[in-house]
């Protein structure tokens, strides 16, 4: 038992760490350091993050293929190869080998079902697919499509990593309040699919247009009504070019899932009710997208002529839309496994 109590520790606080590589990834895209390791997994050839820019210079010399899209007279500052070393830090030699300590204390519990072994053997799987989608991203000097799977992959982990925590919960039946999913019924735990893949892919058109140049000013820059709501002051605005107009695409995606997410918790209040467990979780989902659609307004109007804008609202626009779409797929987890807390007894 103290090896499942162990077990179960560890996955709550590998969830805490995996949402800190997210949020130090977005930190990396908003001091535009995603290239500033241009190798991997070591550093300008090295294993730290003090690189001079005479020996940028000389690594490029010497590796000329590695220059990336900046061009060869690009210099990174050390606080930027700081931001992507200490990513790879925290993911490659904190997480992973401790998500591997984490299969290991599962595996010495015998109380624990094939449902928790299957959790933390795909868990295993997800941080090294991580790792390459990693690598990959590096390669491609930041790809639009590779940051956006990049994203995705670490989602994915980090779900798998909450069904752990979940299916361990089951088995010694110590869940929360807050985790009593009753049995759902098959319409429902299709919803809360849907509705959580849509917000996903909402997250992947986000980051398609954060890391796409010139994308962000789609729909203009001139202010409130002009730029935001409307584009370039029209309702709807017809696109020309999918990839720098990604912006207004954006957009579309956010309004249908948004008024699905309404939809669909109004019709939750109405068949289980306020106390109901699933309603809550669908209603923080929804309060929290709706709540990112004020930040990413913000972020839009924070527009200057002298200063550009605001970064560090695109940073929380992708954390609160990370939770929002993180609180819908759990409650569709808890829901399809049908937890139930169950009163112990001495």
């Amino acid at each position: 038992m103290l090896d499942g109590i162990q077990a179960k520790q560890l996955t709550g606080a590998l969830v805490i760490v995996t949402f800190l590589v997210i949020a130090l990834g977005g930190v990396i895209r908003i001091y535009d350091a995603g290239e500033s390791c241009p190798d991997w997994p070591t550093c300008f050839g090295t294993i730290g993050f003090d690189v001079s820019e005479a020996e940028q210079e000389a690594w490029y010399e010497a590796n000329p293929d590695e220059i990336d899209s900046r061009g060869s007279g690009h210099r990174y500052t050390t606080f930027q190869i700081f931001t992507e070393w200490a990513h790879r830090l925290l993911a490659g030699v904190v997480l992973g080998p401790l998500v591997l300590l984490n299969w290991l204390i599962v595996r010495r519990e015998e109380e624990l079902g094939s449902e928790v072994h299957l959790a933390s053997s795909i868990a295993v799987a997800l941080i090294v697919w991580q790792g390459a989608v990693g690598w990959l991203t590096v390669s491609m000097d930041n790809e639009h499509w590779s940051v956006a799977l990049h994203l995705g992959s670490a989602l994915a982990f980090m779900l798998s990593l909450i069904w752990l925590w979940l299916a361990i919960s089951k088995d010694h039946r110590k869940l929360p309040d807050w985790a009593n999913f009753e049995a759902t019924s098959k319409n429902w735990r299709g919803r809360l699919f849907w509705l959580s893949t849509g917000i996903l892919f909402t997250l992947f058109s986000g980051a398609f247009v954060s890391t796409t140049n010139g994308a962000n000013a789609a729909c203009g820059v001139n202010g409130l009504f002009e730029s935001w709501p409307l584009c370039h002051g029209e309702l709807i605005s017809s696109v020309h070019d999918w990839v720098l107009q990604s912006q207004v695409i954006h957009r579309w995606m956010v309004v249908g899932v948004a008024a699905s997410l309404l939809g669909a918790s109004w019709l939750a209040w109405k068949e289980f009710g306020s106390d109901n467990v699933l309603y809550k979780w669908f209603w923080w989902s929804t309060a929290l997208y709706l709540v990112n659609i004020g930040i990413g307004a913000s972020y839009i109007l924070s527009w200057d002529i002298s200063d550009g804008y605001i970064e560090y609202l695109s940073l929380i626009h992708l954390l609160v839309a990370s939770l929002s779409f993180i609180v819908l797929s759990t409650a569709w987890m808890g829901a399809t496994m049908g937890l139930v807390k169950e009163e112990q007894h001495e």
